[in-house]
């Protein structure tokens, strides 16, 4: 019988972190459209069409999680390049899937009829649901920033991707609850 040993895949903290506030986050939003879809039962509510720039900013978030996966890739593959040029492609998308957010939220406020927080309840609770995903959006911008400065210090001498698979963790995560919301939304 060989007594070999077993080597575990350790999780690092920050990683593990992230996934306990990610898994906070989910739990949030489910609680906030469950409770939007026991609302909506009741009377007065309102029924509203998302203005169709939510789906450009689907495909942006789409497109940026591609962009920062193969980032990661680069940077494992040690193609600093690449890697600093898919960062940058990231955060441009990340920057302009946050300003096409606002400017469907914009249309919506401007409507002949407009959608206000403190209108309906299902406006309320649209613009409490949006208002928290624009928090995650803004966080998740501010960390796209953060990993792009990092990628043009002058020397990289070690090549750790660990904060940069949080990153792309976390951006991944933002960018399968927006398709979650948008979907909850174009069908309630």
């Amino acid at each position: 019988m060989s007594t070999e040993t077993v080597q575990r895949k350790r999780i690092h903290p920050q990683m593990f972190a992230l996934y306990i506030g990610m898994a906070s986050i989910a739990m949030m939003f489910a609680g906030l459209t469950s409770a939007y879809i026991v609302r909506k039962s009741q009377a007065n509510w309102r029924i509203y069409e998302l203005p169709s720039v939510f789906w450009v900013s689907t495909v942006a978030i789409i497109l940026s999680s591609v962009t920062i996966a193969l980032s990661l890739r680069a940077l494992k593959a040690r193609k600093i390049a690449q890697y600093r040029m898919l960062v940058g492609v990231t955060l441009i998308l990340g920057i302009g899937f946050g300003l096409l957010q606002y400017l469907g939220f914009y249309q919506l406020y401007h409507l002949p009829q407009p959608v206000q927080v403190s209108g309906n309840p299902s406006e309320s609770f649209l613009f409490v649901i949006w208002g928290l995903h624009l928090l995650h959006i803004a966080g998740g911008i501010v960390a796209l920033i953060i990993v792009f400065l990092r990628s043009f210090r002058r020397n990289i001498k070690e090549y750790n991707t660990t904060g940069l698979a949080i990153v792309a963790n976390y951006w991944h995560f933002v960018d399968v609850l927006w398709i979650y919301l948008f979907i909850f939304f174009m069908m309630n």
